[in-house]
């Protein structure tokens, strides 16, 4: 720890959500260090992102899942470690990985705290999930256990829909720029979601780090403006556009369950001064 900021690790730290992450981290005053794969170095984009995060204050330390040692020593630097690393089953899928980081972690001894690879449904919640999907939370849930059996102090962060690849579809799978002519429904659209900005998911996350009400539980996030059904979703981009679009339906199932269980906190009650975007706002950009 130093001057009372925790001392960050963050690992896929040039990822779709980890690159936030680093953001936030700095952003919250963490001395932040990002971890410097050798697969980084023939990625022009990752190098350069690494090196905006030099400038900005992070340190880059070098490690490998390949290298145990490396991923101690990278660890023994800091109090908490983040995992970013990629779990979207579709592209690249490296949750399991982890476990190599649960390893050096477990032997180096020394953090306070660690935040997995997790950020959207709860993996503990979708045991009866479809074949498709259902890897990615078996993967996590493994992670969770392997965790636990090593003692290791952590945070679970569930952050539900992200903005970026939901809200701008109109919550339709595969499509993420919202469009002027027709959308397609679940059911009647009335189910409900939840629905974060992904810059929100990593300012909550780098917040409840320092939190003891956090410790050894899972941290929900579910903006109060932002718990709606799809119809509204599609309301909302309609008033913005100035046009009805044309709608089908295909389907109807539940998207939102009682999220209330032992265990767990709520990021906007717990941290209300974050002011966070709500999907009014998000739908903006695509004016």
């Amino acid at each position: 720890m130093r001057d009372g900021k925790k001392q960050v690790l963050i690992v896929g730290g040039t990822g779709y959500l980890g690159k936030r992450l680093v953001k936030a981290s700095l952003a919250q005053g963490h001395p932040t260090y990002v971890l410097q794969r050798l697969d980084d170095a023939v990625h022009i984009e990752k190098i350069e992102l690494l090196l905006s995060f030099k400038e900005q204050g992070a340190h880059l330390v070098s490690g490998s899942f390949d290298d145990h040692q490396s991923l101690v020593d990278a660890v023994k630097l800091v109090d908490v470690v983040i995992s970013a690393i990629s779990g979207v089953h579709l592209r690249s899928h490296h949750i399991l990985l982890q476990l190599k980081l649960v390893d050096a972690i477990k032997e180096a001894g020394n953090i306070k705290r660690f935040l997995p690879s997790e950020f959207g449904t709860d993996p503990a919640r979708m045991e009866n999930a479809m074949e498709l999907g259902r890897v990615t939370f078996d993967d996590k849930m493994a992670v969770r256990k392997a965790i636990q059996e090593a003692g290791i102090p952590f945070t679970y962060v569930s952050a539900n829909c992200f903005a970026g690849y939901f809200v701008g579809g109109l919550c339709q799978p595969g499509g993420i720029l919202p469009s002027r002519d027709h959308v397609v429904l679940f059911g009647d659209g009335n189910q409900k979601c939840i629905f974060v900005d992904e810059d929100d998911i990593a300012m909550y996350t780098i917040k409840t780090i320092d939190d003891p009400r956090t410790l050894n539980k899972t941290l929900y996030l579910r903006p109060p403006q932002n718990i709606l059904p799809q119809r509204e979703v599609v309301e909302i981009w309609e008033k913005l556009i100035g046009k009805q679009l044309q709608k089908s339906s295909i389907f109807k199932e539940e998207f939102l369950t009682n999220m209330k269980r032992d265990g767990a906190e709520e990021a906007s009650q717990l941290y209300p001064e974050i002011k966070y975007t709500t999907v009014h706002e998000y739908m903006k950009r695509y004016l």
